[in-house]
């Protein structure tokens, strides 16, 4: 029986790495490679890999980052990104139907796997086979096409997904998926998955630790001290007493009197969006001045938006204010960066970014305030954070300061707080950890709205 596993992702954007970060306790490396802190493979950065493979990725990855960041420009950048979209199109679930053939996208795909892409790594992989587990789909093809020897699990990283998650004969093909939705779980069935290759585990989301106590789910001390200050009038608490006693405790409702509201505002991996943060620093100025809300801008791994967001906060006259009620959050390595942010949620109070992979955030007790979505998949995740109850679209940032207090006041984001540590999924990573490593099928039972 292994203990490890092989964990291999992309470098590009976040969405992929940071599905796999709660993970890295399993993650192990091929025994010639060295030791890294996370032990996490990333199929387009690893030691020695092919000088051709290593273009075909980095092309990709510029597509990618240059359409995502060039949607928030007129016409043309809309125009353009809409190449990306066609890529991650994601069929109307109703009817349902089989939707099993593959697309051009797919068929471009194996084509270069069956040209080589992809098998270098998967040769290194087998000199010593154990478990794969991938979240990027082409990972897994490559796997497949190149006759990896190990269990192949393929992590799905949106609350729904497209077509080309699929190889091009799935009801042939022996990869697993881990779905973190019954959505996508019913999903990969009409694509033409068998139904024993699919697990429903949730998604991969960091334990989060509050006074070094780690026991979130037994006390719900973090979730009670985040409602006391979204919830300053108990607007909401008086009305679903007994749920929050149910769920995290009698201590939910007794806001201290000089407790501020801290926000986090999160660019995505390509920098998009990245002016909406703005807007809210300018917004916000003078709450941030006199000390009732704390902003945290998190550029991220990106040195660019760190520039730009520091730029404005000494053009605004703020930078005697840094890291005390304003911050900004950055590390060049995006494992680091990604351990920062998870401590960084102990002390989050609104979650404020794009319906990306963070989504499943929620599940940690954490609301978030929806920026536009960006993509077929962005649809998808708002659409459920919405179902939840867990997220609300943002109203226009410029005037946050008139309408935050509100939402705040009414208790609108601490009811938004609770329906996401309710209905969503905090323990994927032990489900899918018993599942690779130890063969036993843990999947969810109750599906609610997860």
């Amino acid at each position: 029986m292994n203990d490890k596993a092989y964990i291999v992702t992309v470098d590009m954007g976040y969405g992929h790495q940071r599905a796999v970060f709660p993970l890295e306790k399993i993650a192990t490396l091929p025994e010639n490679w060295r030791a890294t802190q996370q032990n996490i493979i990333s199929a387009n950065a690893y030691p020695d890999i092919p000088t051709i493979d290593k273009l075909l990725w980095l092309g990709t990855r510029k597509i990618y980052e240059t359409l995502s960041r060039m949607h928030g420009f007129p016409i043309l950048g809309k125009r353009l990104f809409h190449i990306l979209n066609i890529v991650e199109t994601i069929p109307s679930f109703y009817p349902r139907r089989d939707l099993h053939r593959p697309n051009g996208a797919i068929l471009f795909a194996y084509f270069f796997i069956r040209l080589g892409f992809g098998k270098h790594l998967i040769g290194e992989l087998n000199k010593n086979p154990r478990p794969l587990i991938v979240s990027f789909p082409l990972c897994a093809f490559m796997a497949e096409v190149h006759q990896y020897v190990g269990e192949i699990y393929c992590l799905c990283t949106d609350t729904d997904i497209a077509r080309a998650w699929v190889p091009v004969n799935p009801a042939k093909s022996r990869i697993k998926y881990l779905a973190p939705t019954f959505r996508v779980h019913e999903r990969l069935k009409s694509y033409g998955v068998p139904p024993e290759n699919i697990f429903l585990t949730g998604f991969p989301v960091p334990e989060i630790s509050s006074e070094k106590k780690t026991a979130y789910d037994e006390t719900g001390t973090i979730l009670a001290k985040r409602l006391s200050r979204l919830d300053p009038h108990h607007s909401y608490a008086k009305r679903y007493r007994g749920l929050l006693s149910l769920y995290i405790g009698q201590d939910h409702s007794t806001p201290s009197s000089h407790s501020r509201v801290t926000i986090a505002f999160a660019v995505g991996g390509a920098g998009a969006q990245t002016e909406i943060g703005l807007h809210l620093l300018h917004s916000l100025e003078k709450q941030i001045r006199d000390g009732s809300i704390r902003l945290i801008l998190v550029a991220g791994s990106s040195k660019r938006i760190k520039k730009i967001f520091e730029r404005e906060v000494h053009r605004l006259q703020l930078g005697k204010l840094l890291d005390k009620d304003l911050k900004i959050l950055f590390d060049r390595d995006k494992y680091r960066y990604f351990q920062k942010f998870n401590e960084l949620l102990a002390e989050t109070d609104i979650l404020w970014t794009k319906p990306s992979e963070l989504s499943f955030y929620v599940g940690l007790g954490v609301p978030i305030i929806m920026t536009p979505p960006l993509g077929a998949q962005e649809d998808c995740n708002r659409d459920w954070l919405l179902m939840m109850g867990a997220g609300i679209s943002q109203y226009d940032p410029r005037y946050a300061h008139e309408w935050l207090p509100d939402w705040i006041n009414s208790g609108r984001l601490a009811h938004a707080a609770a329906s996401g540590f309710v209905n969503a999924s905090r323990d994927a990573a032990d489900r899918i950890e018993s599942i690779v490593l130890h063969g036993v099928k843990k999947e969810i039972e109750e599906v609610g709205f997860i």
